[in-house]
């Protein structure tokens, strides 16, 4: 049975200090990142929202700018065609017959005076004099016309489109010659989409984005890039010179909200994967430290205690050796029975030394065990022999249930004996005023035992866990005052093992306890 005393709660709060000092450090970054990155979901919905926005918006004036710089480079090879011929209309025809070849989304050209008086209407072929509607349609739009002209003034040549064409397919874009005359510039809006737009279109859309144009009145695509029509378009713009036009983009497979919850479902997820590694590791750190600091604690415990146990029977050797060798004691008898007292706490001393130096070889690995073939009723007997005067005269019922028959194993003697002898003092030593001791040998599972049971103090179940650790002293205040160097136990599990053999305690608190050592039947060095 292990030797107690009061737990030393000095132990613990240390343990206890470091372990919410490892929560603090680790716990309140992790609670702090894992808040914030929820709290600042929807900040995130928003950043990434305007980067995207502002990207989506820079494609969408870029393919609009590209559109325009089209056009325009198309009124400067009109304007060359009508500086050329000096604004004749015949010759000018003639001028733009390859410009009509080349640009087929062009449907006509219409060239008309100031006043919109004059309108020729010029196509693919011939002039065909004045054009009643296009009279009609630049009527309508003449706030337009005259913000060009004053546009003009001001040297800036500007491009505008007119709400209305002369059809559906058309689009009627105006701006002024250098000559003063209104110029119209009809195109076909789906031809000059897929002719004149569509490489820009592609070039931008890349992998990443999709795209596509659709006609706002009849609610229908145009053109498009990897668009399905159940896409949600996170982004759309007119198209400047094609108001009813409209050019719509989105990022291919997710969308500006699923992209920022997912790129902070990811940082949750890194942000856990790092708090579990942490935690993992913090968890390694604080049982090292705690082994640590508890063996510190327990060697210092055991340091004080041996020192104890050897102080002790050194004053009392001492003290009755000086007493002799000073002559005050005057009967033989008094004389004999301090020899008697000198001699047993030597025997306790010797002990005490021979336990250290035992478990410092076996630590060391230089213990050597000697295994012979030895019968395991015999060797209880010759310790029940020379034990049982001795428990006889403390006062203890001393009983040997021997097993009939032969156990007769390959094992070391004199380290199965001093197990035994160790369970044994400590059976005496954590026994209270029902001193009965029980050595017992048997068969279980077809394996010897040898077993030691006592009606002492009892081991708590949280105890039995750790008794067998090396310096480990439990606690129990009912025996506090018992000491020990808290290695018996720790001996006797290292001879235990080392035959092969287990250990089975079976205690209750105040029922006394158990301790059964097994062993092979066929045990061999």
């Amino acid at each position: 049975m292990q030797t107690i005393v009061i737990f030393n709660w000095t132990m613990v709060k240390p343990i206890k200090k470091i372990g919410l000092f490892l929560i603090l450090i680790i716990g309140l970054p992790i609670i702090f990142f894992a808040f914030r990155e929820i709290v600042s979901l929807n900040e995130n919905e928003k950043i990434i929202g305007n980067i995207y926005k502002n990207q989506l918006e820079s494609i969408l004036f870029s393919v609009n700018q590209y559109s325009e710089d089209i056009v325009r480079s198309w009124t400067t090879k009109i304007q060359a065609a009508v500086d050329e011929n000096n604004g004749i209309d015949l010759k000018i025809i003639n001028r733009l017959k390859r410009f009509f070849d080349d640009n087929s989304s062009v449907e006509y050209i219409s060239l008309s005076d100031s006043a919109l008086i004059k309108n020729n209407l010029l196509d693919r072929s011939s002039l065909k004099g004045n054009d009643e509607a296009v009279a009609a349609i630049l009527k309508q739009n003449q706030q337009i016309i005259a913000r060009l002209y004053r546009y003009k003034s001001n040297n800036f040549i500007k491009i505008e489109p007119l709400q209305k064409g002369l059809n559906d397919e058309t689009q009627l874009l105006v701006f002024i010659l250098s000559d003063g005359r209104l110029c119209g510039l009809a195109i076909n809006k789906e031809k000059f989409v897929r002719q004149n737009l569509a490489s820009k279109i592609q070039s931008a859309a890349s992998n990443e984005f999709t795209f596509v144009v659709f006609d706002s009145a009849k609610n229908k695509s145009v053109y498009s890039i990897d668009y399905s029509s159940d896409q949600k378009i996170q982004r759309s713009n007119n198209l400047w010179l094609i108001p009813n036009y409209s050019l719509g983009i989105a990022l291919k497979g997710t969308s500006i909200e699923s992209l920022a919850r997912s790129r902070t479902y990811t940082n949750l997820i890194l942000i856990l994967g790092l708090s579990v590694l942490m935690l993992i590791v913090a968890w390694f750190g604080y049982r090292n430290i705690k082994h640590e600091v508890e063996l510190a604690q327990i060697k210092s415990d055991f340091v004080s205690n041996v020192s104890h146990e050897l102080r002790t029977p050194l004053a009392l050797i001492n003290m009755f050796a000086e007493t002799l060798s000073m002559g005050r004691v005057k009967t033989e008898e008094k004389r004999n029975e301090y020899y008697q007292i000198i001699q047993q706490e030597t025997e306790r001393l010797s002990k005490i030394v021979n336990k250290i130096l035992t478990f410092s070889k076996i630590e060391a690995g230089k213990w050597q065990f000697n295994f012979s073939k030895a019968d395991l009723n015999i060797l209880a007997g010759k310790i029940y022999d020379s034990y049982k005067f001795h428990l006889q005269q403390k006062g203890f019922e001393f009983v040997f249930e021997q097993h009939n028959g032969i156990l007769e194993l390959n094992i070391d003697s004199e380290a199965v004996s001093e197990s035994v002898i160790n369970l044994i003092d400590n059976a005496v030593k954590y026994s209270n005023d029902k001193k009965r001791v029980v050595l017992r040998t048997g068969l279980t599972d077809g394996k010897a035992f040898i077993e030691i049971e006592d009606s002492g103090v009892g081991i708590s179940g949280e105890e039995q866990k750790k008794i067998f650790d090396k310096f480990y002293r439990a606690g129990n205040v009912d025996v506090h005052n018992t000491k020990g160097t808290g290695l018996g136990l720790t001996l006797v599990k290292h001879m235990v093992d080392a035959h092969k053999g287990e250990i089975k305690l079976k205690s209750e608190i105040g029922n006394g306890s158990k301790f059964r050592l097994i062993f092979p039947i066929d045990q061999k060095k």
